[in-house]
């Protein structure tokens, strides 16, 4: 059986084919194992393939946009499912990523930074702080931080999100 190039599916194997490298990257940076990664784009692809699509699957850019988000959910659902934490690089105020130092100048922009942001931090109200000091800078799982606190695991996650929002805007309004 021959496929004609204006086969959908066709166009979606060669997409897949030739972006697979990014596609498992997307994975990989969200800290999974190769072996995981893999699974999530299939995972991702199976779901885009089941799906009722909002585009036409011969669109390129709108199926690779697509699979890519999917990839990064399925990626993030098997970190919770499993309990995993995202791994994070780990920071040397002194040196840049490659292991050069860096000048005065980057330093002190640096440390201005992070006055700003726990300036930032003391400007939310108690109950989000706690629960940014928990979920985000000892990493506590949301569970966790709903028991800590006497909250329900949704109301961590909107309060997660809403401190979010308020010290991306505090961040980008300080001078």
């Amino acid at each position: 059986m021959t496929v004609s190039i204006d086969d959908p599916l066709q166009r979606l194997s060669e997409l897949v084919r030739s972006e697979r490298g990014a596609l498992v990257a997307i994975a990989r940076a969200e800290g999974l194992t190769p072996e995981e990664a893999l699974e999530c784009v299939q995972d991702a692809l199976c779901t885009f393939l089941t799906r009722e699509r909002e585009g036409d699957a011969g669109q390129a850019d709108w199926a690779l946009a697509s699979i890519k988000r999917m990839v990064r959910n399925a990626a993030r659902n098997f970190r919770r499912l499993h309990f995993r934490q995202r791994p994070h690089d780990s920071i040397d105020p002194l040196r840049e990523p490659g292991g050069q130092a860096l000048d005065a100048e980057t330093l002190y922009a640096r440390a201005e930074d992070v006055v700003r942001l726990r300036l930032c931090v003391a400007e939310l109200c108690s109950i989000q702080r706690s629960v940014v000091l928990l979920r985000l800078l000892e990493e506590k799982s949301g569970e966790d931080v709903a028991t800590l606190l006497g909250l329900s695991r949704g109301h961590v996650d909107v309060l997660v999100h809403r401190a979010k929002a308020a010290l991306r805007d505090c961040m980008q309004a300080s001078p």
